[in-house]
């Protein structure tokens, strides 16, 4: 074997040639950069697969699926004796209870809003009926001739209004009540006593229901202006069936309405407990 020189160039022979970027020989080198470009390739597809998830998640998410499909929606059940919304302003006008309005109202017209709702003025219409309106053989059918009738809650139909003491409540009363209780929850209904077109309600004995200081109870008819407006009561429609609202007739926008089981006066509010708590329906007299 001849001796290397030591003074000469290396033998290319000797050992392979080296890539000086990697350090590799040539016969096992890799285009530079192809690790790098692996590495973003999995990094961008693993991106894609977590956005096309989360489309895929966000589309068959039961929440918003079912809020959108009960949007708007209300059970019956919820509330099974309350209205559908009613209107933001207070009845008024005529309802299957109360006789027609007398001539000369109907020639001037309603009393407007703003009258209705000043408390304790009394209206401008003439409550009298006119000459025509007396002459009249006999009254329309819708009008309660001296009827004997039991006031039945619509949201407690087991109560009535009954006179205890001299306050009027609303009690269950029944087939099973004695003849005294029935006794107390019927009134008779007659035309009203500062407006025929009205009701009020008889106990016999000169004694009627008026409002006295907001409350409803039984008291003896002193022959004075104040008292025949207290005792007179003004149907209106109601947002149930059969049944009326009774407003005040000196104390306009106010209805009467049970509250803790006590019949009160009070001002019209636009909600549907006020509206279930106010209205009554005049049944057949339980005594």
């Amino acid at each position: 074997m001849p001796e290397r020189n030591p003074g000469s160039a290396p033998d290319p022979s000797a050992r392979p040639a080296k890539v000086w970027e990697t350090g590799e020989t040539l016969d096992e080198s890799r285009v530079p950069g192809t690790r790098r470009l692996w590495l973003a390739g999995a990094l961008l597809v693993a991106v894609l697969a977590s956005t096309v998830t989360a489309v895929v998640v966000l589309d068959d998410d039961p929440d918003t699926s079912a809020k959108d499909k009960t949007k708007n929606t209300t059970s019956a059940a919820d509330e099974p004796l309350i209205p559908s919304p009613p209107p933001a302003t207070a009845p008024s006008g005529k309802s299957g209870l109360a006789a027609p309005e007398s001539s000369k109202a109907a020639a001037d017209g309603s009393t407007s809003p703003e009258a209705q709702q000043q408390g304790g003025t009394k209206p401008d219409s003439d409550p009298r009926p006119s000459k025509s309106a007396s002459a009249s053989a006999k009254p329309p059918a819708s009008r309660p001739a001296s009827s004997k009738k039991s006031v039945q809650a619509v949201n407690y139909p087991d109560r009535y209004w009954r006179i205890e003491g001299d306050s009027v409540r609303l009690d269950q009363v029944g087939s099973r009540s004695s003849s005294r209780t029935r006794d107390e929850a019927t009134f008779k209904v007659v035309p009203g006593i500062a407006d025929s077109s009205c009701v009020s309600f008889s106990l016999g004995n000169n004694r009627y229901l008026r409002h006295y200081q907001f409350r409803l109870r039984a008291d003896r008819h002193n022959g004075s202006e104040l008292f025949k407006q207290d005792a007179t009561f003004c149907p209106r429609p109601s947002s149930f069936n059969d049944a009326v609202m009774l407003e005040s007739y000196n104390y306009r926008g106010r209805f009467l309405r049970h509250r803790n089981f006590q019949v009160r006066l009070e001002s019209f509010d636009n909600s549907h407990l006020y509206r279930a708590d106010s209205a009554f329906r005049l049944v057949k007299g339980l005594g």
